[in-house]
């Protein structure tokens, strides 16, 4: 009997973070400000390494910093809020798989290719990453986000061997598995992101900073990209409540 996990097993329900978004999103609809407020984080990664573990350290840390409700959009999360402009669930949630290949799929509310669901999703995560007090994994966040002067981009890399067997462990996954399925996994994401964006989303050009996720945890990787946006983030007193050392030694 196979007892291993979902990798959809390993993220929290969405629910209490989608009452989060439409907080944000009524909030921000009635300020609409002219600069941004709050920054945004966005998290890409290569398949296996630990961007979800990453971003939840980085909402506690920030939320610490900040004093404010910090919310993380990963794929699940987005394409429910996507889901509501009447794009099937199915679709957005076969974005970028091997179902691509037929392009044009049937959608109850009409007809969506991939790409027509993708750029729905695209003004979606422009809607979060304006609003702020956001930390976006994956979904192309760094390109579709690189000219909101709020956004802050990061990536985590690993070797191979280093994705396999983190993904073998963290879904009870068979070694042999986990590699044929960190190899399919890796080849699909890339391409269909890189279809859709027309670039290379692996280009360190579009990142704040690379981290290889082998030599660095979760815990130092996360200071590191705190250290850095508090540094860059125009208003100093935002960070009032200082950081896990002195923040004033960073302004």
């Amino acid at each position: 009997m196979n007892t291993s996990k979902s990798y959809g097993s390993l993220i929290p329900s969405i629910e209490q973070r989608e009452s989060a978004w439409i907080r944000v999103r009524e909030r921000f609809a009635q300020t609409h400000p002219r600069t941004p407020l709050h920054p945004t984080l966005t998290i890409a990664r290569q398949y296996g390494c630990e961007g979800y573990p990453l971003a939840e350290r980085l909402k506690v840390l920030l939320e610490d910093c900040t004093g404010q409700l910090w919310n993380i959009y990963d794929k699940a999360l987005v394409d429910k809020v996507v889901a509501d402009e009447m794009v099937s669930r199915h679709l957005l949630t076969h974005l970028g798989d091997e179902s691509h290949a037929q392009d044009l799929l049937m959608d109850p509310f009409g007809y969506h290719t991939h790409n027509e669901a993708y750029n729905i999703l695209v003004r979606h995560l422009l809607q979060i990453a304006d609003a702020g007090c956001a930390i976006i994994i994956g979904r192309g966040g760094a390109v579709v986000c690189q000219d909101r002067p709020n956004c802050f981009h990061f990536r985590l890399i690993g070797s191979f061997g280093f994705r396999t067997a983190s993904i073998a462990h963290r879904l009870d996954m068979p070694l042999e598995a986990a590699e044929a399925f960190v190899r399919r996994q890796s080849k699909l994401r890339e391409k269909f992101l890189s279809h859709c964006l027309h670039t290379d989303i692996t280009s360190p050009q579009w990142y704040d900073a690379v981290f290889n996720n082998e030599r660095q945890g979760v815990e130092p990787i996360a200071e590191a990209c705190l250290s850095l946006v508090m540094r860059r983030w125009p208003d100093k007193g935002y960070f009032k409540r200082g950081s896990l050392h002195d923040s004033a030694a960073l302004h």
